[in-house]
């Protein structure tokens, strides 16, 4: 199983916390489209013969883009990839795009799923953010997305500044009244180079509380589990039978392609990036050049990005994988780092997996570092 990334590199305005790549002016919208057909086709043969599981659109905006032209890079993709049939093909959207011409146009063409760009249903917080659509259009978009489409997601972003747990919760509450199958959830994370990162060093705005969004984490999983869904990965929450096959694929270490300005790819052994500007990226690949960086990984490295990502998930880390894929002295090191979490509740051993408390769900990535194989003296 394989899936195909394409990167639209547009917005129409930039969200303060955002670090993604992207650009405001659209004049090169429709050599970008060109330029990702072109680069399907220069990678074609990258797959081998693995099949197409998923195709996602991600940015960006891909909402921006013209239904025709989604659908003719989609044509792309079938016509230089073997795609599964009922291949699950998301485009991320945003609210104040899904006008109802849009989304019917949307629901006539091959996409099967949406990801809607909602992360607040508060005008205070969308303000805060810089998001591009106000509270009225984010309900608006999910009654009329709901007409078209009975798999879709979206985003919420919990710990926000002056968000307190009532107006969180009021979040959650109103994502649960549309009973939508499919929700991601992430923490707002200040990086930097933003606009955010800018205002919180100016005092313009106060610093992001971890212990609000810890808090704020730990309310969600308990109504959203309580609802039926399942927290399958840290930040991603779905019903049986809706969890994303795209995310599902990242995490679980399947191949992917990455088309675009600053997409990424990974083929189980290197990782490989295109560069992160629309221009150099178009002249690139008009000369029928990839504009990459590649990066082969260590066995250290696999181990290490396999202990990440497989405590984020309910799949776990399986010592079984470990003596299939590393040298006996990972699965040693393994179990001895892990015994201190495991006796903090934050850890336990399911069998020979490795896996999460929901304590320990937040703490994830910081109990994964420490369970990293820095050496093998």
């Amino acid at each position: 199983m394989a899936g195909i990334y394409l990167h639209i590199p547009f917005c129409k305005q930039a969200c303060h916390y955002c670090d993604f790549h992207f650009s405001t002016v659209f004049r090169k919208s429709e050599a970008m489209v060109k330029g990702l057909a072109d680069e399907l086709e220069l990678r074609k043969s990258e797959f081998g013969n693995n099949s197409v599981a998923t195709i996602y659109f991600g940015g960006g905006t891909p909402s921006v883009l013209k239904v025709a032209e989604i659908e003719y890079l989609i044509s792309t993709v079938r016509k230089h990839y073997k795609v599964d049939e009922g291949a699950e093909i998301t485009i991320e959207v945003n609210p104040d795009d899904m006008g109802p011409q849009y989304l019917e146009l949307l629901a006539q063409s091959p996409v099967n799923r949406l990801s809607i760009g909602i992360q607040s249903f508060h005008d205070v917080d969308l303000k805060l953010m810089n998001r591009s659509h106000n509270s009225a259009q984010a309900v608006s978009a999910i009654e009329g997305a709901v007409n078209y489409f009975n798999n879709m997601s979206i985003d919420l972003i919990y710990g926000i500044q002056g968000m307190d747990n009532k107006r969180w919760i009021q979040n959650l509450e109103q994502a649960l009244a549309f009973n939508i199958p499919h929700i991601s959830s992430y923490a707002l994370t200040v990086e930097p180079r933003t606009a955010l990162k800018k205002y919180i060093d100016k005092a313009i705005l106060p610093d992001v509380s971890d212990e609000q969004a810890q808090e704020q984490y730990h309310i969600m999983v308990g109504l959203l589990e309580s609802h039926g869904y399942i927290n399958y990965e840290t930040s991603n929450f779905g019903k049986p039978g809706f969890f994303s096959k795209n995310n599902s694929a990242y995490w679980k270490g399947e191949n992917y392609l990455g088309i675009g300005p600053s997409a990424h790819s990974f083929n189980g052994e290197q990782r490989s990036w295109n560069i992160r500007s629309n221009v150099k990226y178009l002249k690139a690949i008009s000369k029928g050049q990839l504009p990459q960086e590649k990066e082969a990984l260590s066995t250290k490295d696999r181990y290490n990005e396999y202990v990440m990502t497989g405590l984020r998930t309910i799949w776990g880390v399986s010592l079984e994988k470990i003596r299939q894929e590393f040298d006996p002295i990972y699965e040693k090191y393994l179990v001895k780092q892990a015994d201190k979490y495991v006796h903090e509740h934050l850890l336990f051993w399911d069998g020979e997996v490795l896996l999460t408390t929901r304590k320990g769900k937040f703490l994830a990535d910081g109990i994964a570092s420490d369970l990293f194989m820095i050496n093998l003296e």
